[in-house]
């Protein structure tokens, strides 16, 4: 087994976790779970929900996302961020391909590789990555 093998077989378990973690959110339109992984170690882990201290509801009567709930993206690298470990030059895994807002953030918490599940239907945020020279890899079939 060659090393890009090797490469995809982790990349797919810890998309797998991902899924998993995704089942934490109280979203009921999506549940989207994410890690960041350096030099082996899962640093941190977020899903989609609201700040800590709000009730546990994502959506309004309408069925509508509040406009404060939490990309999965901004938790983990939020999360990061207060602990004593940095994001600088690791893998964040996600079940959805990262938005605009949360790939800016990305960019900015020195995220290296992005590695998703399903496609969100705004491509914008991959564009913005890849344009940033971060590696995007999208793999469809993670079982």
């Amino acid at each position: 087994m060659n090393n890009n093998d090797k490469q995809e077989l982790l990349d797919k378990r810890y998309l797998r976790i991902t899924r998993i973690w995704a089942e934490n959110s109280y979203c009921r339109r999506r549940q989207v779970g994410a890690i960041i992984v350096k030099d082996g170690m899962i640093i941190s882990d977020g899903y989609n929900g609201t700040p800590s201290g709000f009730e546990n509801v994502c959506e309004d009567a309408d069925g509508v996302t509040k406009p404060y709930v939490l990309h999965a993206e901004a938790n983990a690298i939020t999360k990061v961020a207060r602990s004593n470990n940095s994001s600088d030059g690791s893998t964040l895994y996600v079940t959805a391909s990262p938005c605009m807002e949360c790939s800016k953030l990305i960019i900015q918490a020195g995220i290296k590789r992005v590695v998703f599940n399903e496609l969100y239907r705004l491509a914008d945020g991959i564009d913005l990555l890849e344009r940033a020279g971060i590696e995007v890899v999208h793999i469809n079939n993670i079982d």
